[in-house]
This record gives structure tokens, C-alpha cells and sequence, in this order.
């Protein structure tokens, strides 16, 4: 009898075993670029949204994702069918980076598919608040902060996606980590940003941090470069001196921060 009795539960554990993930079919999904699938080894998509808790039900901002959009193929095929998915671009007439942001990634830009979901918004010192107000689940920023912080507008951007964030909403950030030996460029010339300064500028703004991974973690990167982190993969500024070199040392050691809206 007591065989028996645990027929259902086991059943139900196989059932639960074999429910697809969404995220890994996103992940796994056979549009997304090659280059980029080659990546997934050091940028960890699946852990990071996990560990970051974003759900196929959620409203995420996605900021600034560049022309090669790592993020967006997975994020809107993820999202399409139960979330809310929006990409945060720059601004084609503003100052520093934000031009360089003004576009969709080039795979995104028919809007077919799982892009066709997809909403667009701004993020600017014109434009600071990426979403209606107390909207956003999720916002992420993947390699932006130094970004922000070369154009001075960092705080005025951070205001922004504090308002944008539903209360006890999560803003989970990512950069490349500036080792601790020196103090910080405020400008962040080098690409590199130290975490505690990371941390103090987002609490500055209203966040509070709530957990921090090591998933990116990049021991080889000792952020003392010739052209700053863009000496390393992928931009490799570099050209062929020391390719090898630099190509043996992988992308940037980087901090990966998850912080909740308070205030």
C-alpha cells in the first residue's frame, strides 16, 4: 500500500522533469546568431536570468543593447507570449554614448517574429525614464554603467529607471569590474568600474543591493590594458599585436549586481 500511495507523487515529479524551460528554449532557439551563440560560455545568458529572477511574465527594460544585441534575441523570445519587453535605445541627436545606442540591434529591426513584440522606448539625459512610471518589473543594463558615467549622466539616468521600476522592482546591472588598487576615473576612460563605487552610486539613487555573482567572474583580466577593456574580446582594438594574448585572456572580468527599488 504504501508502494502505491507514491505512484501519483512520482508521476507528478516526471511531469514536472519534463515541462519545457522557456528560457533554455529561447537560449537554444535556432534563429539566434552564431557569433553570438559562441559567447554563451562566458556570458552565462541562462544563470544570469536566473539568478537576476526575471519570469516569462514579467515587464523588462532592456537598456542601451548595442548593434550586436547579445540580450534582445533571448529576452524577446523569452517574454513574447506571457511579458512585456521593451529596449531602451539612445539618442540619435544627443551627446557621447548615447548616440551609439539610438538603434535597434540589427536582428530586431524587421520586427518579425519574436521581435514583433518588441516596444521601443528612449533612455537619454533628454528622455531619463525608460518605461511609464512604476511599470517595470525588471530594468538591466549589461555594460552600460561606464557608459553613463563618461557622459555625466549616470545619476540623472539612474533617477529615471527608479521611477520607471514598479515598488520592490529589480534593476540588475552588469559592468566590467575595475580591480581595487587604484582609485576610480569618475569618466570610467577605461571601461572599467570599480563594484563599491558600482554600489554606492546605484544606492545613491535609491536601490538598495540585494545579492551579488560571481558568474562573470574573469581572474585572467587584470584591467590594466592598452586601450582599456576594449583590448580584450570581443572588440580586440588591439588589431593583430598580441591577439593571441588577448584572445587567451577572454572577455572582461565583470560584477553582475541585482538591486530593489526602496524609497
Amino acid at each position: 500500500m504504501r508502494f502505491r500511495s507514491l505512484l501519483p507523487l512520482t508521476a507528478a515529479l516526471l511531469l514536472v522533469a519534463a515541462a519545457p524551460d522557456p528560457l533554455r528554449q529561447a537560449i537554444d532557439a535556432p534563429g539566434r546568431d552564431s557569433a553570438q551563440v559562441t559567447r554563451d560560455g562566458v556570458r552565462h545568458p541562462y544563470e544570469v536570468l536566473r539568478f537576476l529572477g526575471v519570469k516569462p511574465t514579467s515587464t523588462v527594460v532592456e537598456i542601451w543593447p548595442g548593434r550586436r544585441g547579445y540580450w534582445t534575441p533571448i529576452l524577446a523570445d523569452y517574454l513574447r507570449a506571457g511579458g512585456t519587453y521593451y529596449v531602451a535605445l539612445g539618442d540619435a541627436n544627443g551627446t557621447g554614448a548615447e548616440k551609439a545606442f539610438a538603434n535597434l540591434p540589427t536582428a530586431a529591426a524587421d520586427r518579425s517574429g519574436a521581435y514583433a513584440s518588441i516596444k521601443t522606448s528612449n533612455l537619454s539625459a533628454a528622455n531619463p525614464t525608460p518605461a511609464p512610471a512604476n511599470s517595470a518589473d525588471f530594468i538591466l543594463t549589461f555594460r552600460n554603467l561606464h557608459n553613463w558615467m563618461g557622459d555625466g549622466t549616470a545619476p540623472q539616468l539612474l533617477a529615471g529607471i527608479h521611477a520607471a521600476l514598479k515598488p520592490g522592482g529589480i534593476l540588475g546591472v552588469e559592468d566590467h569590474r575595475a580591480a581595487p588598487d587604484r582609485p576610480q576615473d569618475p569618466k570610467a576612460a577605461d571601461g572599467y568600474v570599480r563594484q563599491d563605487y558600482a554600489v554606492k552610486l546605484i544606492e545613491k539613487a535609491g536601490f538598495k543591493l540585494v545579492a551579488a555573482s560571481e558568474i562573470e567572474r574573469n581572474p585572467r583580466d587584470t584591467t590594466h590594458w592598452p586601450k582599456g577593456v576594449w583590448t580584450l574580446p570581443p572588440s580586440l582594438a588591439m588589431g593583430d599585436t598580441d591577439r593571441a594574448k588577448y584572445q587567451a585572456i577572454g572577455e572582461a572580468d565583470n560584477f553582475l549586481l541585482k538591486f530593489r527599488k526602496v524609497g
